[in-house]
């Protein structure tokens, strides 16, 4: 074995974001909701421990939030993208071999030589001087295992944050405390098998009879339990799958009744879904376009408009996807409802690299330099440096986020001001 799995996780990431810059939240309860402010997707431990539950509606926990005085955010996704991609940069620095897996997580391959658990605990220090994020750090001999072991360096206090499966011998005794269904890779209808079948824990798993589990989790389940063996299955994929479809959609912050306003939408969700086209090198030959009232309001009136438009050639060319976008909306727009959500779909994608242009009209490699160029400005910037016209800039009809926080990174007007 010439080299073994460490999985960093950052700890409450969306709470840790919202407390970087205000120091003084340290150890105080925080929760960040999610769009329009309607439920609670992140929380600090201080709030777990006062039972507020992941998912919950914001308006049936703010009597306990009140009480306790919790701090409320709503969602930043420029902030936490930003703060993700230094965490990402800094273990990059650390290590050549990083697997992002999500916003807060990334897989790093690291040496077998050397202390394994001191070089966790480096990992941690430099994340937390760099960027100031806390994160966990676990290590095993696979990415199954290293995700378990990730679960005791962040909830078992003992471990200091750092956890070694390599170097903790024999792991029964962990393994048997993992209920199966926490195994990274075994969803809830997999769980209802294993415990049809008498399989609780992850050591029952790990040494579960492989045909057994072949036949009723497939092979994706008896890779599975590899893992749980030490035995790697589950590599770093070198190029990730393509989209084969995009979507962007929001619900408006108040209800929409004006053209005007589903106009705006509609182009702004054009330009997010075509900058992450463009981003894994596709082009898209149809768009569907989406927006529908409040299906829960039962006392006022219903409409749900839905078109698919196919493109006379495939494109990633912004202000292309808009014109027919919105042609698209002229068709199915009905007057006298207020609608509360919109969108878009990109589909019938292909390669950018593959495409055959049109005798008298130019083709998209013609025009992706100046793609490039606001794709590039928006990225080192923030999303909507440059936009589209079509887009609008007051943009009344957005989404709801009473409590945001400051783009604290991205945004020269709301950059901390330091006064010695």
């Amino acid at each position: 074995m010439n080299r073994v799995i460490a999985l960093v996780d950052c700890n409450n990431f969306y709470a840790s974001c919202e407390r970087l810059f205000r120091p003084e939240l340290r150890d105080k309860p925080i929760v960040v909701l999610s769009n329009n402010d309607g439920c609670i997707v992140a929380r600090s431990n201080e709030a777990k421990a006062l039972g507020i539950a992941m998912g919950a509606p914001y308006f049936k926990t703010k009597a306990v939030i009140d009480k306790h005085d919790v701090q409320v955010f709503s969602s930043n996704y420029t902030l936490y993208g930003d703060l993700s991609s230094r965490v990402m940069a800094t273990l990059q620095e650390l290590e050549p071999e990083v697997e992002i897996y999500s916003i807060d997580e990334a897989f790093i391959s690291l040496p077998a030589t050397g202390n394994a658990e001191e070089y966790g605990r480096l990992i941690k220090a430099k994340v937390a001087q760099c960027v100031g994020i806390p994160v966990s750090v676990g290590i095993a001999p696979t990415k199954t295992l290293a995700k378990i072991a990730n679960m005791f360096a962040k909830t078992d206090s003992r471990y200091g944050g750092v956890a070694d499966l390599i170097g903790a011998g024999n792991i029964d005794d962990l393994l048997e405390a993992v209920e199966v269904g926490d195994v990274w890779g075994i969803g809830r209808r997999s769980t209802e098998k294993l415990n049809r079948r008498g399989i609780y824990s992850a050591r029952q798993l790990r040494d579960s009879d492989d045909t057994w589990i072949r036949k009723r989790l497939t092979v994706t389940g008896l890779r599975t339990v590899m893992e749980l063996r030490g035995i790697p299955c589950v590599h770093a994929a070198s190029v990730h799958a393509t989209k084969q479809s995009i979507i962007s959609s929001r619900s408006f912050g108040q209800p929409v009744s004006t053209k005007t306003d589903l106009r705006e939408a509609i182009a702004t969700h054009i330009s997010i879904a075509a900058a992450k086209l463009r981003a894994q090198g596709s082009v898209a030959g149809a768009i569907q376009v989406f927006f529908h009232t409040n299906r829960f309001k039962e006392d006022a009136p219903q409409y749900s408009g839905n078109l698919t438009l196919p493109l006379p050639q495939p494109s990633a060319y912004t202000p292309t996807l808009i014109k027919y976008a919105l042609r698209g909306l002229e068709q199915v727009y009905k007057a006298g409802y207020g609608y509360n959500k919109a969108g878009v779909m990109l589909t019938d994608m292909t390669s950018g690299g593959c495409q055959q242009g049109e005798l008298f009209g130019p083709i998209d490699i013609e025009r992706r330099p100046l793609m490039d160029t606001l794709d590039k400005i928006n990225r080192k910037w923030g999303r909507n440096t440059l936009q589209f016209a079509a887009a609008g800039v007051k943009k009344s009809w957005r989404m709801r986020q009473s409590f945001k926080s400051p783009a604290y990174t991205t945004n020269w007007r709301e950059i901390p001001v330091v006064r010695a």
